[in-house]
Order: C-alpha cells, then structure tokens, then sequence
C-alpha cells in the first residue's frame, strides 16, 4: 500500500430474500457486485510490484486515451447537431 491508503472495505451480502431464494440468481448478482467494485481488477493488480514510474506512466497514458475517446464523443454529437440543423 501507498502513504496513507486506507484498506477498503469489501462487504457484499446477498441475500436469499433479494433473490427470492433462486441460487444461481444469488451467484451472479454477487459476481456483478465484485466486478462492479473492482476487487477482480485490484487484486490482479497488487498480484506482482511495479515501479513507481510505471504506475504513473500507464495513469497518464490511460488518462490521454480518456481524453481522446471524450474529444471524439464531442466531436461526433457535434457533427451529429449539425446534420439536424441542416
């Protein structure tokens, strides 16, 4: 862990009620609730270490291709707008 990370807390319950006793409908709303928290992903992530450097070099190349696809988004409503005024 970094700094002053705080260990996150994981609690997914899934009740028998929420799911009207039907098992695998249980299942895979507790599947969907991991994934959608990510735990998958961190753990996957913490499985080997890297560098510092790396970190920061893959969170800015993810944050340049955000940007990109955001930019491309804008672009496309706009091309969209314009098709209508027309």
């Amino acid at each position: 862990m970094e700094g002053n990370e705080m260990k996150k807390q994981c609690n997914f319950k899934v009740t028998s009620k929420e799911c009207r006793g039907n098992h695998e409908k249980m299942i895979r709303k507790f599947i969907r609730k991991t994934k959608k928290e990510g735990v998958l992903d961190e753990v996957r992530e913490r499985r080997y270490y890297k560098k510092p450097s790396i970190k920061k070099r893959e969170k800015s190349e993810k944050a340049r291709r955000m940007r990109a696809r955001q930019e491309q988004k804008r672009l496309r409503a706009k091309e969209r707008r314009n098709r209508r005024n027309n």
